[in-house]
C-alpha cells in the first residue's frame, strides 16, 4: 500500500489502480478526488469535509462511492446508495481494502461547544486515521496518522495519545495551520527533544508518498 499526504489532513491510499482519499477538506486540491476509487470522510468541519466539492467528483464520476457518519451523510442527500454511513464497530469493504470503524465523537474544543459526530477509518488493517479525535482502536496499528495540531490539543495529550495506540510509525497529519517554526517545535515534542514515545515519528510534506 502507498501513502501519500495531501493538504492538510488529507491523505490517499492506494494499491494497484485502488485509491482511497480520507477527508479531502478545503484546504485540499479538489484534484485529489481525480481517478479516485472510494472517499472516507471522518466529520463535517470544513477542514475535512467539502459538500461541494464531493458533489462535483460524484457527479463526475457515478461510481464513486463514499463512506462517513450520519452527519456528513446527511449533507449529501440526492446522491442515494452511493453515501454509506457507518458508526463505531462496523466494519465494510471499501474499494476492495477491509475497513473497520472506531469511535463517535469529535475531540472535546472547549465545554460551551458542542460535540459533534466523529469516526475513525483504519484501512486494510494497517493505516489509521482518527480523524478530529485521539481515539484508540481496540485493535493493532501498522501506521497511525496523527493529528499534530489543531485548537482542541494539546502536546502532552498528542504525546501520550502515540504511546497509547503503539503504532510501528506514525505520519503528521492536521498540520495544516502550522509554519515551519511550528512543525519544527511538534516534531522535536514528538521525536528527539521530547519525553519519548515507543513509535518512530515522521512528517510528508503535502505531495511527497511512501511505501508501507
Amino acid at each position: 500500500m502507498e501513502l501519500t499526504k495531501h493538504g492538510h489532513a488529507c491523505v490517499v491510499l492506494s494499491e494497484g489502480d485502488r485509491r482511497v482519499v480520507i477527508d479531502p477538506g478545503a484546504f485540499t486540491d479538489p484534484a485529489v478526488l481525480d481517478g479516485a476509487s472510494a472517499v472516507l470522510v471522518t466529520h463535517e468541519h470544513f477542514d475535512h469535509f467539502s459538500p461541494d466539492v464531493i458533489r462535483s467528483a460524484m457527479d463526475a464520476d457515478p461510481g464513486l462511492e463514499l463512506w462517513t457518519n450520519r452527519s456528513v451523510a446527511g449533507q449529501l442527500e440526492g446522491l442515494g446508495s452511493r453515501v454509506h454511513v457507518v458508526g463505531d464497530g462496523d466494519a465494510v469493504t471499501v474499494a476492495g481494502f477491509d475497513v473497520t470503524v472506531h469511535g463517535e465523537l469529535h475531540a472535546v474544543i472547549h465545554p460551551d461547544i458542542p460535540r459533534i459526530l466523529n469516526v475513525g477509518f483504519l484501512v486494510g488493517g494497517q493505516v489509521f486515521h482518527p480523524g478530529d479525535a485521539l481515539t484508540v482502536p481496540g485493535e493493532p496499528v501498522s501506521t497511525l496518522l496523527l493529528p499534530v495540531h489543531a485548537p482542541w490539543s494539546k502536546v502532552s495529550e498528542v504525546i501520550d495519545y502515540v504511546r497509547a495506540v503503539d503504532a510501528d510509525q506514525a505520519f503528521a497529519v492536521h498540520d495544516g495551520l502550522l509554519n515551519d517554526t511550528g512543525l519544527g517545535v511538534i516534531g522535536g515534542m514528538l521525536g528527539e527533544r521530547g519525553p519519548g514515545t515507543p513509535t518512530p515519528y515522521s512528517r510528508l510534506a503535502p505531495g511527497d508518498s511512501v511505501d508501507l
